[in-house]
């Protein structure tokens, strides 16, 4: 078949915005390590919210894997918006998904496309978390289903011709009925893993809001990964003096002393006082901290 006729049968390519769900940027489902195969669950338990995510002889799915995600989430609501219901299974070309992601095609990506997808079919998640008004007792992955298709070249590596992957039930649910889906900055793809978490942080939270505030170990939490709470705040710091996240500014502040804006470099507080003011940079540094909401990840 030619590629003109095979091209109706992929549902790529994505001709619009990255999106995801909201739920999927502010809780921490995924690894933030991508440096090594991560084999540390994931629980997270506030007495409201249950989060528990195990590993498969693969390891856990990481903030890197997520870009699949990412990529068939926007994939699906690109065809709600055309007024289409969207089967829970998606085609797409590796070109394509590469083009949007800023990945290179080519070298070594068949691997690691088939171990990122390896990684996301092998993770199981269980949370009380619903979605389109249905909860499940019950683990699951974040693909149900995958194949790729390729064709061996005379050299004998393997060329991908296509992907096909079946979206879980939560996702699908989620993204078909309950309308919290949220666009992406492209250059979220640009991030290293923890700058990408607190991006995310940020653009779920933001809103109509000019800003707003949260607290150190909160951050830590919601960001996910084993650093210590010192050793992250080093970390916040140094991403704020880069300056470099998109659409969002960020300072550190005691939170017993908001009034008095930014810390300074050389102050000292205690760990547990320490606020991360984020705001809209489209807007500029809010003049008065202490007027910003807190954040809320029920919002």
């Amino acid at each position: 078949m030619s590629e003109g006729r095979q091209l109706g049968l992929f549902d790529s390519p994505l001709r619009g915005d990255v999106s995801n769900d909201r739920r999927m940027m502010v809780w921490g489902f995924f690894a933030l390590d991508t440096s090594r195969k991560s084999m540390d669950p994931i629980v997270y338990d506030d007495g409201l919210r249950r989060i528990e995510v195990k590993p498969s002889y693969s390891g856990m799915a990481n903030v890197v894997d997520k870009d699949f995600i990412i990529y068939i989430a926007s994939l699906m609501r690109e065809k709600m918006e055309k007024g289409e219901r969207p089967a829970q299974k998606f085609t797409f070309t590796a070109n394509d998904f590469c083009r949007v992601s800023g990945k290179v095609v080519g070298g070594s990506a068949y691997e690691q496309i088939r171990e990122s997808i390896d990684r996301l079919q092998g993770t199981q998640i269980k949370t009380n978390i619903e979605t389109g008004g249905e909860g499940e007792d019950a683990w699951f992955s974040w693909i149900s289903k995958a194949k790729i298709n390729y064709r061996t070249t005379k050299d004998g590596k393997k060329s991908m011709r296509s992907i096909t992957v079946e979206l879980c039930d939560w996702l699908y649910r989620a993204i078909l009925h309950d309308d919290m889906m949220l666009t992406y900055n492209q250059r979220y793809f640009e991030l290293a893993p923890l700058p990408r978490r607190i991006y995310e942080i940020a653009r779920s939270h933001m809103g109509g809001n000019e800003g707003f505030r949260i607290n150190l170990e909160s951050l830590k939490t919601h960001v996910g990964g084993s650093t210590p709470l010192k050793g992250f705040k080093y970390l916040v710091k140094q991403l704020l003096e880069a300056d470099s996240l998109p659409d969002y500014g960020i300072a550190l502040a005691n939170q017993k002393r908001l009034e008095a804006g930014p810390m300074e470099g050389s102050e000292r507080i205690p760990l547990k006082d320490v606020a991360v003011i984020f705001w809209r940079r489209s807007s500029g540094r809010p003049a008065d901290f202490t007027t910003l909401p807190f954040w809320n990840p029920e919002l």
